[in-house]
Formats: C-alpha cells, sequence, structure tokens
C-alpha cells in the first residue's frame, strides 16, 4: 500500500507540474522553445538534435597468484603458482540520445562487457556433417539504459525507463574517466550491482548547491544473492523479463556547496524474497534489502581525490540462504550463504604532476600519480537460520587492496593507465599481487 501511494504522489506532481509549465509564460527558462523561437526550433537540422556518445576500456594484466578455484580452500597448495597474463574489454558502451523538442527526449546505452558474446551454428566436416553450436567468445551485452524523459526546467525532469539507479559512488561516476584505477574500484563493484540498472520511474532536478533524484525501480530477486557478491545478481534476470511482485525505492542527494567540492548520499530499500518465481521457497519472508552510502569527490589544485562508504542490510538472510541451496539443483540460485550484512570502503587520490609545468597545462595535458585504497566485506555480519543456526563467514571474502599508480590524460577524453595492486587477506590465505596497463576513452562524439 506504500509503494502504490508513493508511486501516485509522483504522478500527481508530474501532472501538477505539468499543468504549471503550460500556463506559465514563455519567459520561463523551462527547457522549451519559447513562442517567438518555434519556428526556428523546427527548422533545427535532425543532426543537432542527435547525440552519439560512448566510452570503452582494453586492458592487460599480469596477475602473480592463481586463479584456481580451490586457491582458498587449498592456499598452501597455490602459494607459489607463477599466475598468468590476461587481455581484457572490461566495458565498451555506445550511447544515444535525441531531443524531440518541447522537453522530450530519450537515452539508450548499449554496453558489450568482456568483448561481447560470439556464438555460432556451424557444420562440422568431421563429424559426418553435423550442426554444432559454438561460443566463439564469453561476456556480455545488454541494454544498459533506456529511457523517455520529459524536462520542465532544470529543478524537475521526469524520466521512464530503463536508467541507473544511483547508488553509491561508482553507480553516479563508473567513466573510465572517473576513476583511477584500471579497473573499476573492487568494494562497490563487488557488493552491489554495478553499473547497477533497473526500469522504473525517476524524479530528479538541481537548484542552485543541490541536485537530487529519488526513483521507484524493479526490487532485487533474492534466489540469486550469494557468498562473495552479497546482493548484486539479484539486479539482473535470467527471463526475458523482470520480476516485478515487489517493488523498491532509491534516492540520491548531491551539495556542491564548495568549489570543486561534491558530498553525496544515497539510498535504496526493498523487498527481495518475493521477485522470484519459485516463491513457495521463501514461505512469509520479506528479504528486505537496505543500503546506505556517502561519498565525495574534491577536485582543484592540482588534486583529485575521492572516497566513499556504503553499508548494506539484508533481513531473513539466513532463511534466504537455505531456500536458496533448495534451488541450486534447478539451476536457479548459486546456494550459498549470504551475509546479514555487508560493507565497503574505499579512497583514492591523485596529483596532476603536469599542473607544475605552464606549457603542459596550456596543452591541456594531465599526469596524475595517484594511491588507492579499499576494504569491502559481503559478510560482514551473518544471520540465523529458522532453526537458530548461525551461518558461518567465509573470510576470503574480506579483504583489503592497496594500489598505486598513473594516470596520462592527452586529452580530457582519453586516458592511459598504468597500476600496480596488492589485494591482502587474512593470514591463511594467499596474498593477490597485480600489474595492470590499459587505454580508455569516454566522450561524445557529436556536439
Amino acid at each position: 500500500m506504500r509503494t502504490k501511494l508513493l508511486f501516485t504522489s509522483l504522478c500527481l506532481a508530474w501532472l501538477a507540474t505539468a499543468g504549471a509549465a503550460a500556463s506559465t509564460d514563455g519567459g520561463r527558462d523551462d527547457g522549451q522553445p519559447r513562442a517567438e523561437e518555434g519556428q526556428a526550433y523546427k527548422k533545427r537540422d535532425w543532426k543537432s538534435r542527435f547525440t552519439i556518445g560512448g566510452y570503452g576500456e582494453a586492458v592487460f594484466s599480469r596477475n602473480f597468484y592463481s586463479e584456481n578455484w580451490k586457491r582458498y580452500s587449498d592456499a598452501p597448495k597455490f602459494k607459489d603458482d607463477k599466475g598468468h597474463n590476461r587481455f581484457d574489454l572490461p566495458h565498451v558502451v555506445i550511447m544515444l540520445g535525441y531531443d524531440f523538442g518541447k522537453g522530450w527526449s530519450m537515452g539508450t546505452e548499449i554496453e558489450f562487457e568482456h568483448g561481447g558474446t560470439e556464438s555460432a551454428v556451424e557444420i562440422e566436416e568431421e563429424e559426418t556433417g553435423e550442426y554444432e553450436q559454438e561460443i566463439e567468445r564469453g561476456g556480455e551485452v545488454a541494454l544498459e539504459q533506456f529511457w523517455i524523459q520529459k524536462s520542465f526546467d532544470q529543478t524537475l525532469n521526469l524520466r521512464l525507463g530503463h536508467m541507473v539507479v544511483p547508488v553509491g559512488l561508482v553507480n553516479s561516476g563508473h567513466l573510465p574517466t572517473q576513476f583511477f584505477g584500471v579497473y573499476r574500484p573492487e568494494g562497490d563493484n563487488t557488493i552491489i550491482p554495478c553499473t547497477w540498472h533497473e526500469t522504473g520511474i525517476s524524479l530528479w532536478g538541481r537548484t542552485r548547491d543541490w541536485r537530487y533524484e529519488v526513483m521507484l525501480v524493479a526490487g532485487l530477486d533474492a534466489d540469486r544473492f550469494n557468498n562473495q557478491n552479497w546482493i548484486q545478481g539479484g539486479a539482473g534476470s535470467p527471463y526475458e523479463f523482470k520480476i516485478g511482485n515487489s517493488v523498491a525505492g532509491a534516492a540520491r542527494l548531491d551539495w556542491y556547496g564548495v568549489r570543486g567540492l561534491r558530498l553525496g548520499v544515497s539510498g535504496y530499500f526493498g523487498n527481495s524474497a518475493s521477485n522470484s518465481l519459485k516463491r513457495d521457497k521463501f514461505k512469509e519472508l520479506k528479504g528486505r534489502v537496505g543500503i546506505g552510502a556517502f561519498d565525495f569527490e574534491y577536485a582543484g589544485h592540482g588534486l583529485v581525490a575521492r572516497g566513499s562508504f556504503l553499508y548494506g542490510h539484508l533481513g531473513n538472510s539466513g532463511e534466504i540462504s537455505e531456500a536458496n541451496r533448495s534451488l541450486k539443483g534447478y539451476g536457479i540460485s548459486p546456494g550459498t550463504n549470504i551475509g546479514s550484512d555487508a560493507m565497503s570502503a574505499g579512497v583514492e587520490a591523485g596529483y596532476d604532476l603536469f599542473s607544475l609545468s605552464g606549457k603542459l597545462r596550456a596543452k591541456g595535458q594531465r599526469m596524475y600519480v595517484f594511491f588507492r585504497y579499499d576494504f569491502y566485506d559481503p559478510m560482514w555480519r551473518m544471520g540465523k537460520t529458522r532453526r537458530g543456526q548461525q551461518l558461518l563467514d567465509e573470510e576470503q571474502w574480506g579483504r583489503q587492496r592497496f594500489a598505486a599508480g598513473i594516470n596520462y590524460f592527452p586529452m580530457d577524453d582519453i586516458v592511459i593507465k598504468a597500476e600496480y595492486a596488492y589485494r591482502k587477506f587474512k593470514s591463511q590465505f594467499n596474498d593477490e599481487p597485480a600489474l595492470s596497463l590499459g587505454v580508455a576513452y569516454a566522450g561524445l562524439f557529436t556536439k
């Protein structure tokens, strides 16, 4: 009932604002053409309304540790493993947008993760000419965003469709030019969906030193929560639809009151147990997910610093863990224990060495030397089963990560990165050092 009332309130607010905008004279700066500009707007070439952009990353890594699946359960056996090299395309995204006029616009993002997927049906001559289906390349292809937006003015915009849930620092700043590491920061990127995208409705805007966003979106699905990634897997769907028996709310508020500084808080709340096709396994469970996050960013005097703290709680975590184990045989759930509480914290700072040279500053180039620290644990606290049995913490998932490196920007939209990282565990496990090199871009191809 509360969800329905909130949804109704958002719709009424939209209708009321639309009526106010319609009754206001053409002098208001509401993002729509004024009366005297109507004819000129109609004559705009479609190319000036069309936006193309995107971002992409290519990475080489040398991992000085084993990636055998038993490296935590039998750590001494893999202590002296020589490791291996990797080439990767973590994210390649194409962004398309169009301005329809009169405050209406649309946006889309198509993402190819780790090179996308390549599958084919071939005739195998060596096997009596039978047809055989093969997967030639791993990865994922996803429609990350698709929304229609009505802008009344800069303080109020209504967005409907599939969009990013801006909870945490990484979801609100996930372009490769918005973080120093070769890969996205590990903390938030491990325990919550990243980039987190859901279908729903959003109201957002900016006024003076504040920017806000409130959302109603499809809730998470508890049957794909797991030990290593906490609630991350619940954002997707293996079906051709997203189960929406429970709707969730998300919100974000940013403050820009000091030059070069941004402070932000964000949160998420919703039930998850009913968003499964096997609802009988989650009888009388709500599986409430609550997440709160704080983050900041500062840029000035050659220095860039960012940091975040995120804490989350999952209700009925012990009962959900039991239910998911019963679903493992169906191929639906990982069937692992799930933490009742998860936490991540991270901070990074970089100094632009080129800011010391007037000539290099004039060329628009930057060279940051940076350091980053992360701590995260998807099993920070553990719940109990229906019978009162305490779930065991799997200590290998609680980690610290230290990283240092350089980011060279020959221009604002292109960055070349190098990073040495050291992932540290409790003493019974082997630490995991790695060296990574990457090149990335992020920007608009049309203006």
